[in-house]
């Protein structure tokens, strides 16, 4: 099985071992299950929203490193509307604005937290080209 190097701070490893007995056995169960747990919510959000308004939430995230304080559904909401307001993003990608808020104040924090890391990992990721959104809305 490959191996991954994750950080994680003292509480998260102390949680770790009380649940899991050793810090590898439950980072061997957390990761592989937050990994589907991520897709499941991306595909189940992807059927939330239309293609023009995924859109615009990953152009939202162009150029914003997350942190997980601000991994909300609140700090989402900010951030797409604030790039509306100021770039008339939902406009450039044919979405309605008030549609796209109702939709994201619907979002608990564990789905508004998904929709956030899956936005910010397209302008990282080799493919990131305008051409390439389209395609990754579509796929993932």
């Amino acid at each position: 099985m490959p191996q991954v190097a994750a950080r994680i701070n003292s509480e998260q490893e102390r949680w770790l071992k009380d649940y899991f007995r050793t810090k590898s056995a439950g980072a061997e169960f957390i990761l592989p299950w937050a990994v589907d747990t991520f897709f499941r919510a991306i595909m189940a959000l992807k059927g939330v929203f239309s293609p023009a308004e995924l859109k615009t939430i990953v152009e939202s995230y162009k150029d914003v490193r997350l942190l997980p304080d601000t991994t909300r559904t609140s700090y989402l909401l900010l951030r797409v509307m604030d790039a509306c307001e100021l770039n008339n993003l939902h406009a450039v990608h044919g979405a309605s604005k008030s549609a796209l808020e109702a939709k994201i104040k619907r979002l608990d924090d564990t789905q508004a937290t998904a929709i956030m890391v899956w936005s910010s990992a397209f302008w990282v990721s080799r493919n990131c080209t305008a051409e390439s959104l389209d395609e990754y809305i579509r796929m993932y």
